[in-house]
């Protein structure tokens, strides 16, 4: 898979990114935590694994969405509160991405780092109750961590593959 990145969504001000990806008849969506470094020019670490493991899995493009749009490169710099305005409009730039494909598969991805803040299980909850009613595929990186959460991709070992992932049963459990 090559980095050509045609999808590219960003606030005017680059501190916020809402997708990032490649355009495919079948992409392997990928929701982590927030964006990082990369752009539409240069991948970062953690994109280079997701297009190898959506590659490995026989996806040909990726999109990368994030539970909470705001850029940067240390998850516990992330707003301290949630800005429900940054919140709202990524579950709605998610919305009008999903809906553009039929049965979409997403890798959940955030690691453990949804533990950092409390709001971020929120926006979980926001982006799936948005989006449930589009028949959604949902698949982790091989086994949970310790504390039951789905693999971050740059922590991950290829060979770990793609698992099924119930949304469902973790959003009750957390």
């Amino acid at each position: 898979m090559t980095y050509d990145i045609k999808i590219y969504d960003i606030s005017p001000d680059n501190q916020s990114r809402f997708t990032l990806g490649t355009f495919g008849k079948r992409p392997l969506f990928v929701i982590g935590l927030n964006p990082s470094t990369a752009n539409d020019i240069v991948p970062d670490r953690t994109i280079k694994k997701v297009m190898t493991f959506a590659e490995n899995a026989g996806f040909d493009s990726f999109i990368m969405l994030n539970l909470y749009a705001q850029r940067t490169p240390y998850p516990n710099l992330v707003h301290d509160k949630l800005d429900s305005l940054l919140h709202k409009e990524n579950i709605e730039r998610i919305n009008s991405t999903l809906c553009l494909y039929d049965n979409p598969t997403i890798l959940a991805s955030w690691g453990e780092t949804i533990k950092i803040r409390p709001f971020f299980m929120e926006c979980l909850r926001g982006i799936y109750n948005s989006t449930k009613h589009l028949n959604i595929n949902w698949l982790k990186i091989g086994d949970f961590t310790v504390s039951r959460h789905p693999r971050h991709p740059s922590r991950a070992p290829y060979k770990s593959g793609l698992t099924d992932f119930n949304i469902n049963e973790y959003l009750i459990s957390n």
